[in-house]
């Protein structure tokens, strides 16, 4: 089973950046596809990037295409969420997550995730 540990959340000024890093421990973690989901206050998890096991596909969501990047660097066993031109509407508490499928993570089929960490509190301010 792997474990994840997010941190580089924190607060910024709007069309500021970020940094966010998703630190797996277990020797699996090249064989994982790796997502980032948010949930900000009053709402739901959403899903917001997914990466494949190889990082050779990525996918991210529709309200912060061009502005936000997933990555993975599986010799540190981490995924990265690069997030530029961030506005008020980001701010929320932002959780990696490992699963088998990178479907699963693209579809927010939850129950099928592996792992989850304890999520990084991003604030954004106008």
């Amino acid at each position: 089973q792997v474990q994840l540990v997010e941190s580089g959340g924190g607060l910024v000024q709007a069309g500021g950046s970020l940094r966010l890093s998703c630190v797996a421990s277990g020797r699996t973690f090249s064989s994982y596809a790796m997502g980032w989901f948010r949930q900000a206050p009053g709402k739901e998890r959403e899903f917001v990037a997914a990466i494949t096991w190889s990082g050779g596909s990525t996918y991210v969501e529709d309200s912060v295409r061009g502005r936000f990047t997933i990555s993975r660097d599986q010799a540190k066993n981490t995924v990265y969420l690069q997030m530029n031109s961030l506005k008020p509407e980001d701010t929320a508490v932002y959780y990696c997550a490992a699963g088998p499928s990178f479907v699963d993570l693209l579809r927010n089929q939850i129950d099928n995730l592996d792992a989850w960490g304890q999520g990084t509190l991003v604030t954004v301010s106008s």
